[in-house]
């Protein structure tokens, strides 16, 4: 058994869970059914945040073509250039392959010890709202170890938020 599954890990206790500790730090915008509001909010999004230093956006996605999950994320911070990240593998889901790209698209925005806030871009974002979740789902170890790294982010500055 993996530790992120033991029963009494802090990330499963009551009132110790990522969403009980740090509420205010995160949040999530659920896409528009108008397709023009949808784009016009994702512009105002990409606009402020590449003018802001202390932003990174996280665009990630992932698909399935015989057998061969492909997922892809794009890092972009203020004066940095883009960091296109792909990674493939066989026989895995299609969720626990966007949450693998979550997990290692945060991992990377994190190192940049300047960013104050991530945006992360999915089409999955009911996936995504399994990383705050402390019920057993088959991707825990995806969820853990994000939560982990969101901890240490939110604990360094209590203005850090990350937005999906």
């Amino acid at each position: 058994m993996f530790p992120f599954f033991f029963f009494f890990n802090k990330e499963f206790k009551p009132g110790n869970c990522i969403a009980d500790t740090f509420p205010d730090c995160f949040f999530f915008y659920p896409r528009s059914l108008d397709v023009k509001k949808y784009f016009e909010k994702l512009e105002e999004i990409m606009l402020r945040a590449s003018s802001d230093p202390f932003s990174t956006i996280v665009i990630s996605d992932a698909s399935i073509k015989n057998q061969v999950t492909t997922s892809i994320s794009h890092i972009h911070s203020f004066d940095k250039p883009v960091i296109k990240t792909l990674y493939r593998a066989i026989n895995i889901t299609t969720a626990e392959a966007k949450l693998f790209t979550i997990q290692c698209s945060i991992n990377q925005a994190i190192a940049n010890h300047n960013i104050k806030n991530i945006i992360v871009i999915t089409d999955s974002l009911h996936i995504t709202r399994r990383i705050f979740s402390s019920s057993t789902h088959p991707y825990q170890i995806h969820s853990v170890a994000i939560s982990m790294e969101l901890r240490e982010f939110f604990s360094k500055v209590s203005q850090n938020y990350i937005e999906f």
